[in-house]
């Protein structure tokens, strides 16, 4: 019996809309066959996996349908039929094939630019060096390799070769060199893939890029293409390909650590579990949704969706309080050197660098703008700024020289404030601590306080065993930028801090950029919205919004857009 045209009012929603289901137009439209749904090849699943309906919906209507005794006819008990099969497919459709990663990408369309093609760089870095690698990706790196190697066969898999290397077009010898092949899938791209690893010099390398550029169906690689092919063939989750970019530019080892453990799938391992958890909510949720009137679902099945919610909901609160860490950690803690003038602001500075960013002079008030330089601060990295003495100004240029030091003492992670030990009664130094280092000490009315060190400069000057400097200091730390010594403490204790502020790689999963922090806090939201939904129907799409977040933080569904912002930070080659 083949269906007239049905329309279907969805349940209450944010923006309530009529649904049209055209059941029977063509030959490939759904059929009501003996209790069963026939589809043609083209049964419009995408379609119906948008629909906003649920059974319980399509049930209500069932009730027009019933004898005055209020019992369900035959045509009504066709209709629930009816209904049954058609929420199924549409349930199946909108849940998709089960994939054991949410990073896998086969079938959801996305390819890399240019796939097909066959791309060859130096993946070394540039200039001259003992050995320098190029590799090939694409269905035409066997070729290229057979090419260049010719009349030699292709090499074991995975086996290093040593083989002399000749331009295909003219047959001149250009390097010896050793040579492996990886045929795909098993290899970093997932396509074939060849590495020649020839002697780095200019004229070694270019002839062997020119000799790949005239093999056909070769081109030279954009920038990050090769892990963007990677990424394509579900080798790599987007949160492992920035742990890569990372871990290529780490210039300390908390860098290098953090950048390790998101490249070996830490952070999207932690993401696939809240999936899996909210799958798990959301299986709860539709199951009593279709079968609650039924009567076979177990006690509590609400209840145990409201506590898996509940627990991820605090598991998301803590990611989201880490006051920034991870995304310092990758970027570097901002770290500003203050205090009045003559203190020794300066020679901290280069000390600190180990080298002369700063001019030192003993003239009061040399610095006069702010300088900054990156660097690695026992192990973790900041960015050093010197500032200019803090006090009245004698003129425009080093008034303005004030007012940015002060700005940035506003925008610091954390403060190294340096006194002069041997002049803590001046007028300046009292000031000082009056206006910077007590405020300082001071917590916000959030409970935080901003952190500060106290460190008190030139303790040579100071008289041997004097150890009373003044009643009412702080907390403070004595060094020497003359002699260096004291210097083991300081870098001890701006590890403690710094520690506190990029976090502790090796204590978790840290959230290193803010892309990670939008989806998590998106997902939270959600959770927010699905507690607060009256109806089952909005508390379900809600926990597939929250999912969905989840999903494009290890790159599912990503923008174009966005892969594009990550993929260029890639030299060529990689």
């Amino acid at each position: 019996m083949l269906l007239e045209e049905h329309h279907f009012t969805a349940p209450q929603r944010a923006s309530p809309r009529l649904l049209s289901l055209s059941l029977a137009s063509r030959s490939e439209d759904l059929q009501w066959m003996g209790g069963t749904f026939s589809t043609g090849p083209n049964d419009n699943r995408e379609l119906l996996s948008t629909l906003p309906v649920t059974p319980r919906s399509g049930r209500n209507l069932l009730r027009g349908l019933a004898d005055p005794r209020g019992r369900v006819g035959r045509r009504g008990a066709d209709c629930e039929s009816m209904w049954r099969g058609l929420w199924t497919l549409v349930s199946r459709a909108a849940r998709g094939p089960h994939s054991p990663r949410l990073c896998t990408r086969q079938g959801s369309g996305y390819r890399a630019p240019g796939s097909g093609a066959t791309i060859f760089a130096l993946s070394s870095g540039q200039g001259r060096c003992g050995i320098a690698v190029i590799r090939t990706s694409g269905p035409a790196s066997g070729h290229a390799l057979q090419s260049l190697t010719a009349p030699r066969d292709l090499p074991l898999a995975r086996k290093a070769c040593l083989r002399l290397l000749s331009d295909p077009r003219s047959g001149e010898p250009l390097d010896r060199a050793l040579v492996l092949w990886f045929p795909g899938p098993q290899s970093f791209t997932g396509e074939d893939c060849a590495e020649f690893h020839v002697h780095g010099g200019p004229a070694v390398v270019s002839g062997v890029l020119q000799a790949l550029g005239s093999v056909p169906g070769l081109r030279p690689a954009e920038a990050g293409e090769f892990t963007r092919r990677a990424f394509a063939h579900g080798k790599l989750s987007l949160t492992e390909v920035e742990g890569l970019a990372d871990l290529i530019h780490a210039e300390t080892e908390a860098q290098r650590r953090q950048a390790l453990r998101q490249l070996d799938g830490e952070l999207g391992d932690l993401c696939r579990g809240w999936a899996e958890t909210l799958t798990k909510a959301l299986a709860h949720v539709e199951a009593y949704i279709d079968f609650s009137e039924d009567d076979n679902l177990e006690e509590g099945v609400l209840d145990q969706a409201d506590s898996e919610v509940r627990k991820l909901e605090v598991a998301l609160g803590v990611h989201l309080r880490d006051a920034r860490r991870g995304q310092r950690l990758r970027s570097g803690a901002h770290v500003v050197v203050a205090g009045p003038p003559n203190a020794g602001k300066s020679s901290l500075v280069n000390l600190l660098s180990r080298k002369p960013v700063s001019i030192v002079s003993p003239e009061p008030g040399t610095t006069r703008d702010v300088l900054e330089t990156p660097v690695d601060l026992a192990g973790f990295p900041a960015l050093l700024s010197d500032t200019a003495g803090l006090r009245e100004g004698v003129g425009p240029v080093e008034q303005e020289g004030v007012r940015r030091a002060q700005k940035r003492l506003e925008q610091a992670d954390l403060i190294l404030a340096v006194l002069d030990a041997s002049d803590l009664a001046s007028p300046a130094s009292c000031n000082f601590l009056d206006t910077v280092v007590i405020p300082a000490g001071a917590r916000n009315p959030n409970g935080s306080r901003q952190r500060l060190l106290l460190v008190l400069n030139k303790s040579d000057l100071l008289p041997a065993g004097r150890s009373d400097l003044h009643p009412d200091l702080p907390s403070h730390l004595l060094l020497s930028c003359l002699t260096g010594e004291g210097l083991d403490g300081l870098l001890e204790a701006l590890k403690k801090e710094l520690a506190a502020l990029c976090g502790d790689p090796s204590t978790g999963p840290l959230l290193t950029r803010s892309r990670h922090q939008h989806h998590l806090r998106g997902c939270l939201d959600a959770l927010g919205q699905y507690k607060q939904a009256k109806d089952l129907a909005l508390a379900a799409e809600a926990l597939r919004v929250a999912r969905g977040h989840l999903s494009h933080l290890t790159g599912g569904g990503g923008t174009e857009e966005i892969l594009d912002i990550i993929f260029r930070d890639f030299c060529v080659g990689k």
